[in-house]
């Protein structure tokens, strides 16, 4: 809050919207998480949508391991997080973006089909939302991916 002439003025909040699976939740999600805040500058407030899991089926070709209420609960529990929703059954950016009302939208590095279609609906509906892409974090060779968290627990156990 900022005090002039004898009046208390609340400084805007940037609502920064970011999405994903977030499935066996590891390093890589937080650094993405923390960039998406970071995006929004010093009074930011994060909202994530974490994916149902009948979408992650239909755009992975595969369930994810834990369930969409146990990632959304996961994702909410970080620090770095203000709100932690499921999103819609139907995946709609459109409609998520006009119930979070962002003024940033963050996505992963990997998420180039998110992106295209988050900008596609901004663009359409004339939306002052800036639209931010975080960089990947690690080595290649790091745990940094839920892809190679599987891949590592196939090898390690497969005997």
């Amino acid at each position: 809050m900022v005090k002039r002439t004898g009046k208390t003025v609340k400084k805007k909040e940037n609502i920064v919207l970011a999405s994903g699976t977030f499935d066996l939740l590891h390093l890589g999600h937080v650094k993405y998480l923390e960039g998406a805040k970071k995006a929004g500058g010093k009074n930011a407030k994060l909202v994530v949508i974490v994916a149902r899991d009948k979408t992650v089926e239909k755009r992975k070709g595969a369930k994810p391991i834990m369930p969409e209420e146990q990632r959304r609960a996961l994702v909410e529990s970080l620090k770095v997080v203000d709100k932690a929703l499921l999103g819609y059954e139907d995946f709609d950016i459109g409609m998520v973006i006009e119930r979070i009302k962002p003024d940033v939208i963050a996505v992963g590095h990997d998420q180039n089909g998110i992106e295209e279609q988050v900008r596609t609906a901004v663009t359409q509906r004339n939306l002052p939302v800036q639209v931010v892409k975080i960089s990947k974090f690690g080595r290649r060779d790091k745990l940094n991916s839920s892809l190679k968290i599987k891949r590592k627990i196939t090898q390690l156990y497969k005997r």
